[in-house]
């Protein structure tokens, strides 16, 4: 239907623009003006009914758009990361990203097709022929914005057509809720994990090489030996955490070489037990001085001294390596006397 089957007086007003006009070429603007066409009239500016199916069309992009993001939200709770799908002509691909990305640009298609279909059959599409302007405003320009800006939303009938408005709104608020979901890919909160080990009251220390527990008699003046805590078995699902945290290294010192006063009393004849991961960032330190009694980072060449407390004497490691208070059990073992006191590895955001 065009507006030439429809009588004159059910045609909306033109709103005071011209249409057609022509100019006239002379020897000041040698190219005429050619003008703008008559403007065609949609079937939605002419007929009620039609303008109520389009803005149900746009209502519906709108909803859609909002059941894609809480597909999307459900997918990434719902679906396993390590599932897998077969679609066609893609082969085997993981379902979680699948659904993901099909709900997500489900979401967005819905809001921006939605907006396209509004802007073309609901919004006013009566041609403007605006003069150029100098680009610094004038009052009276502004004026003519804001004009045209008060023009704009009452052609949008966006207070009249309360039902795309609120959908839009709906759409456009709850689609955010995507990225913040996203965020959780982030990796959870450390909370307090980085300041508990396995280490605990009772726990024997197991040589690393050995798998056996330690005797005071195992470990022999000047020698490096590595433990881990008892029950922490190579084949655990988490046994890389762990030992990350509980790794330890003894080293036995002649009593009457040690400085610090309270590693003498964490120690048991000598043998004092320090967390292995460096304070810098968290290599393994693996290199002893038996003379000076220093132990080495190989990464960045920290160095801390055994018979002081594990103060750092050289490099970039910000405080000293956590010791581990430790005695012996009733069956003549080595063990662990509590946990570390304060979390070991290298400074991070929760250390206060």
């Amino acid at each position: 239907m065009s507006s030439q089957d429809i009588p004159e007086e059910n045609l909306p007003a033109e709103q005071g623009h011209a249409h057609g006009a022509v100019g006239v070429a002379d020897e000041k603007n040698p190219f005429a003006d050619p003008g703008l066409p008559p403007h065609e009239h949609r079937i939605q500016d002419i007929d009620e009914r039609a303008a109520k199916r389009s803005e149900r069309a746009v209502a519906f992009l709108f909803t859609l758009s909002m059941l894609a993001t809480v597909g999307f939200i459900a997918s990434y709770v719902a679906i396993p990361h390590d599932k897998s799908v077969f679609i066609f002509p893609l082969g085997h691909i993981s379902a979680l990203n699948f659904a993901l990305g099909l709900t997500l640009g489900a979401a967005l298609f819905c809001i921006g097709a939605g907006a396209v279909h509004w802007a073309r059959t609901l919004m006013s599409d009566v041609e403007i022929a605006d003069e150029r302007h100098p680009i610094s405003a004038e009052p009276e320009v502004k004026a003519k914005v804001m004009a045209d800006f008060r023009d704009g939303a009452r052609e949008s009938a966006l207070g009249r057509r309360k039902l795309i408005r609120n959908t839009m709104f709906g759409a456009l608020a709850l689609f955010p809720l995507s990225g913040v979901v996203l965020l959780r890919d982030l990796g959870p909160l450390p909370e307090d994990k980085l300041r508990h080990t396995l280490w605990a009251k009772g726990k024997l220390l197991v040589n690393m090489n050995t798998n056996e527990p330690l005797r005071p008699s195992d470990v022999a003046v000047g020698s490096l030996t590595f433990a881990k805590p008892e029950g922490l078995e190579e084949h655990d699902h988490d046994f890389q955490t762990e030992i990350a945290k509980a790794a330890l290294m003894i080293v036995r010192i002649q009593p009457d070489d040690i400085k610090d006063k309270r590693e003498l009393e964490w120690a048991h004849e000598g043998i004092v037990a320090y967390s292995k991961i460096c304070t810098h960032v968290g290599c393994p330190i693996s290199l002893y001085e038996q003379q000076t009694h220093h132990v080495l980072c190989p990464c960045h060449q920290s160095t801390f001294d055994l018979s002081d407390g594990a103060r750092v004497i050289f490099g970039p490691a910000g405080h000293a390596l956590p010791q581990l208070r430790i005695g012996v059990n009733d069956e003549g073992y080595l063990e662990a006397l509590g946990d570390f006191e304060e979390p070991v590895g290298p400074a991070f955001w929760e250390r206060g």
